[in-house]
């Protein structure tokens, strides 16, 4: 039986902070006591905060690391092991990792096209855990393309032995949702692609078709799938409540980044969390122009941060969060508790005795928090 305690420490519990410490057994955490004693063999923290390990939800990271520029493909197997230590010394301890599902056959313009990779990556993801090559823990977030070719196809590869956790519907249809504004969009893909007007057009046009011919099917088996799987459904960018309400019907209990206040009320009266991304709150607004994440927050709407496309955000955002309320324990439940019951995880998010010894160390230097150490099942991994 191995045993670590860390010490006079300040512990981001469900709902307060405590001087105390933490005995950890076995990859778990065994009991937790009050005050600054530190017994003999115990590890000092000096007060800082210990926490439960960062879970997120959404994020774009790996994709970035297999593709590093446009048109660059990575060694899987190395970028996955990048990706994996970046997130673990951000203090992220799981996540669910995004990868698009439903591809679209290459377009006139560089851009306009999605190749299928997801199912590859994932095998190689699983191969790379099996191995113990990683240093968290990972589950799959897949995102339904319904504005793609072979949505049905894609998903039906994927077997409730991938640890397939959550499904999200992403409908990317021009002039709705996200990008409601048609010349944001238009700023956004032909600037990361250097398509021209033309090739943009061309784009659009080519979306719409898509989700004329295929959408409602595409919608209908990504619903049906994440039943098959065990997965959590999720919504993504709804903007009106009869978006919300179709989520609903659904049986969606997340809403990922609705962009809208309209959207976000309706998705509270319907049972639904909410989750903003910590860029879009740190930056103080959305680099597509839709609802500030601040402005949830501030309404008592925002209940999940997700780290989105920058992993060492999401820390900062629950800090930031935590200073708004005047509540670091709520702030950091964001990023920890309220995650974790959203994906159906019981067994981590919170400091209590039972629960995972997935563990954050860190302190802070004015408002930005500056992580000290990262733990997972007890043992430190960053």
């Amino acid at each position: 039986m191995t045993e670590t305690i860390l010490a006079n420490a300040t512990l981001v519990l469900p709902d307060q902070t405590l001087s105390g410490s933490l005995c950890l057994k076995d990859g778990r955490i065994a009991e937790i006591a009050a005050g600054t004693a530190v017994p003999p063999g115990a590890i000092d923290c000096g007060g800082d905060f210990l926490a439960p390990g960062l879970i997120e939800l959404h994020t774009d990271n790996l994709e970035r690391h297999i593709q590093p520029r446009p048109g660059v493909d990575w060694p899987h197997a190395a970028a996955i092991i990048a990706h994996d230590a970046e997130l673990a010394g951000t203090g992220i301890t799981t996540v669910f990792d995004a990868m698009r599902v439903g591809s679209i056959s290459k377009g006139s313009e560089p851009g306009g096209d999605y190749a299928k990779y997801a199912r590859g990556l994932a095998t190689e993801m699983l191969e790379l855990r099996g191995q113990g090559a990683l240093r968290i823990s990972h589950f799959l977030h897949l995102r339904a393309e319904v504005c793609s070719e072979t949505l049905i196809a894609e998903l039906d590869e994927f077997t409730p032995e991938d640890r397939v956790g959550i499904v999200s519907l992403m409908d990317h249809t021009p002039g709705q949702r996200q990008f409601r504004d048609i010349s944001k969009l238009a700023r956004y893909v032909m600037g990361k692609h250097g398509m021209s007007e033309a090739g943009f057009a061309e784009h659009v046009a080519r979306l719409k078709a898509l989700r004329d011919t295929f959408g409602d099917a595409h919608e209908a088996a990504a619903v049906a799938v994440a039943r098959r799987l065990g997965a959590t459904l999720a919504s993504h960018d709804d903007t009106t409540e009869e978006q919300v309400i179709t989520s609903a019907s659904y049986g969606i209990r997340l809403a990922e980044f609705p962009t809208t206040l309209e959207a976000a009320h309706a998705c509270h009266a319907y049972g639904i969390q909410v989750m903003m991304g910590a860029p879009n709150l740190i930056r103080g607004g959305s680099h597509s122009g839709n609802v500030a994440a601040s402005d949830l927050a501030e309404a008592g709407l925002l209940d999940i941060v997700s780290s989105d496309y920058v992993p060492a955000a999401l820390l900062s955002a629950a800090v930031m969060l935590g200073d708004i309320w005047d509540d670091l324990a709520r702030g950091i439940a964001t990023v920890t508790a309220a995650p974790a019951r959203a994906a159906g995880l019981e067994d981590r998010g919170r400091l209590l005795p039972g629960a995972r010894a997935d563990l954050i160390r860190f302190t802070r230097a004015g408002a930005t928090p500056v992580l000290r150490e990262t733990w997972v099942q007890g043992r430190r991994v960053a």
